[in-house]
């Protein structure tokens, strides 16, 4: 869902590639198995895909890797404070940009399959909106939710002079944790102060990082043996809740296969230095993943319910293509100047009350730094 505020290892250009994959995976299934259920909405626009529309859940996972790998790297040469205004300024403008627009299209063109309110959008401001009494305002944004929980812990980690220092320390304890709550209590409170349902696919980024960065040392091919057997029991301990909401049937097998398999090209893709694509559309494909994925789900079925005819396919593919084209619009002229915006007007006021925000890069003893 994320690409990275930086140029250099952010542009792994398979990468962006990805993202958009993993975009599309989750739009098939909100679109092929399950959509925004209100009042008396359908919950899926294209039942005839959900047998293999179902699947495409593990398209969140993919972004949850990704943003390990890329956080990994974000972290590198910025003290705690640097680091906090650059995901800061990288997610609230487009986010808070987007679900005002979702906000504004339910208000005015909503009714009466879908409603909100101005309380609403207040809660939404603070993403978790849930905490504050409110629904989201678009489903998805429980994944953003995640991702910044994540973002905070590598900030406080940061702060405390651990992270990246003690990296694999951080990754046991946290897996430790993560599989002490699930087989045992399996409090809620664990998995949302902890991740624990997540925590695997994070790992798995921070591992793949370090490989990209050249180290090479049995004990961090144990650790991406740990987090990768983590992230395929995570991606199969979702469906004893995901089974139910849904009413899908999954084949574990399936779900194992495809967790699998999404790591591995991931890791290939970190190797592969250039794509077959000019430089220009792969940034502009990683950088409309964004807001494709904010803006797909409730925007979309607000649009399906006021001006769809009786040809779904074809409304759906008018929707989604509208909303890419929205999406490129958004990332190339809003996004990118209010991120910089963000992000200047943020290092000032931490300069002025004399914050550190860049720091030396450190390097762990016996790693060289592969050529990005």
């Amino acid at each position: 869902m994320l690409a990275s505020d930086r140029q250099g290892a952010s542009r792994v250009q398979a990468l962006d590639l990805l993202r958009l994959i993993a975009v599309a995976a989750v739009v098939f299934y909100h679109y092929g198995f399950w959509g925004p259920s209100s009042h008396d909405v359908p919950r899926v626009a294209l039942p005839w895909m959900a047998s293999f529309a179902q699947y495409g859940f593990l398209g969140v996972p993919v972004f949850f890797i990704i943003s390990g790998f890329v956080i990994a790297y974000s972290a590198e040469g910025r003290t705690a404070t640097g680091f906090a205004i650059a995901r800061f300024s990288r997610i609230y403008p487009t986010f808070l940009f987007c679900m005002t627009l979702t906000f504004l299209a339910v208000l005015t063109l909503g009714p009466p399959h879908f409603d909100t309110s101005i309380a609403q959008w207040f809660a939404n401001l603070f993403i978790a909106a849930p905490a504050l009494g409110h629904p989201y305002m678009d489903g998805a944004y429980w994944s953003l939710v995640i991702e910044v929980s994540f973002y905070a812990w590598v900030a406080v980690l940061m702060a405390a002079k651990v992270f990246p220092r003690r990296l694999d320390l951080i990754i046991l304890i946290w897996l430790g944790i993560t599989f002490a709550n699930e087989l045992t209590i399996d409090a809620p409170l664990f998995e949302k102060l902890f991740l624990a349902d997540d925590s695997g696919f994070f790992a798995v980024g921070l591992v793949i990082y370090e490989f990209f960065r050249g180290r090479r040392d049995p004990k961090l091919g144990a650790l991406l043996a740990l987090s990768v057997g983590t992230a395929v029991f995570q991606s199969l301990h979702k469906l004893i809740r995901l089974a139910p909401h849904t009413g899908g049937t999954f084949d574990d097998a399936v779900v194992a296969v495809i967790c699998l398999a999404s790591i591995a090209i991931i890791f290939a893709a970190t190797r592969v230095r250039r794509v077959p694509l000019p430089a220009s559309v792969v940034m502009a494909i990683g950088g409309l993943t964004y807001p494709l994925y904010l803006l797909h789900m409730q925007l979309g079925y607000v649009f399906l319910m006021r001006f769809s005819s009786t040809d779904r396919v074809w409304a759906v593919s008018v929707i989604i293509s509208s909303i890419v084209l929205l999406s490129w619009i958004i990332w190339r002229f809003i996004e990118r100047p209010a991120q910089r915006w963000t992000k200047d007007a943020l290092t000032t006021q931490a300069i002025r009350r004399g914050l550190e925000v860049t720091a030396a890069r450190i390097e762990p003893a016996g790693v060289k730094r592969s050529p990005a």
